[in-house]
Parts: C-alpha cells; structure tokens; sequence
C-alpha cells in the first residue's frame, strides 16, 4: 500500500512570508533559550518529546535533525518516547522530560506538585524559567506547524560510500 502523499496546508515558507513577525517572535523565544546556558542536548530532548506527543511531524524531524548535529546519542534519541524505562537517561532529563511532558498535556490535568518538586530537586528557578519557555515555544510551533502541515524536512544522510540513501 502507498502512503498517503503529504500535503501541506500552508508551507514554511509561505508561513513566514505571511507572518514575519509571528515566525520572528517564535524565533527569538528559541534564541532566548539558546543563550539561557540550558544544556542543548537536554532542549532537544524536550522538544522532540513534546512533539511526538503532539504529533508534529515537520517538528520530530527538525528536532531530531539538530540534535544529531550537536551528538546527541542515538539511544536517547530512539528512546525518548518511552523516558521512563528506558535506563539511559539521568535525574535532570527525568525531570525535565516529566516537566515538558505535563506541560504539554495541561489541557487534560492539572501540572502536579510533584512534578515541580522532582523539578526543583535537579534544576535553579532560573533553569526552570528557560525549561518552561522552550516547552511553552515548542508547543506553539507544533501547533502552527502541526495545523498547517509544514513538510518535515529530512536530513540527507550519506553512506560510507558517500551515496545518499
């Protein structure tokens, strides 16, 4: 059987020739976190599980892409969705993965005492602060790219032969 062909609603880059401001904004809450002194490794984690939550195929690939650039291992990248058996992950991404997945689930339930305490336990109030805003901004951008179909854009990957596959 073959795959339903991808069409976007509106393109990226359609997107951002229709709301600069919007796209600019967005950017500059990831470049806000970028400067925060977060871990990058730990951002990407919590970006790509919050977007397999939602669903957004254009934001899994772009996430997943950057955090290959910057080595995030593998294993954690193949098992961030199932976080908590996992046993590669330590105490901080724990609490950020459990922080970012209530946040991005808050429609449905109330975001835990618990939660923040198993937060505060592993990060300053400024960390969370900054945690806070990347899960707040990614959580935009799925929904702007999720609602309007944005295509994922997949990194070209080379064989040891230097063929593209």
């Amino acid at each position: 059987m073959t795959p339903p062909k991808h069409n976007p609603r509106i393109d990226r880059a359609t997107f951002d020739r229709i709301a600069p401001a919007a796209a600019a904004a967005l950017g500059t809450l990831g470049r806000v976190v970028g400067d925060s002194g977060l871990d990058k490794s730990l951002v990407e984690l919590i970006k790509l599980r919050a977007s397999q939550i939602n669903g957004c195929a254009f934001c899994i690939q772009y996430h997943l892409n950057v955090a290959r650039q910057i080595g995030v291992p593998s294993v954690k990248l193949d098992l961030v969705a199932a976080w908590r058996e996992a046993g590669v992950f330590s105490a901080r991404e724990h609490a950020a993965l459990a922080w970012a997945e209530a946040l991005t689930f808050m429609a449905g339930s109330v975001v835990s005492d618990a939660i923040y305490a198993e937060l505060q336990e592993q990060f300053s109030e400024s960390e969370i602060t900054f945690l806070t805003v990347a899960v707040s901004a990614i959580n935009a951008w799925n929904r702007i790219a999720g609602a309007l179909r944005f295509a994922p854009q997949v990194a070209v990957e080379h064989s040891a032969s230097g063929n593209s596959s």
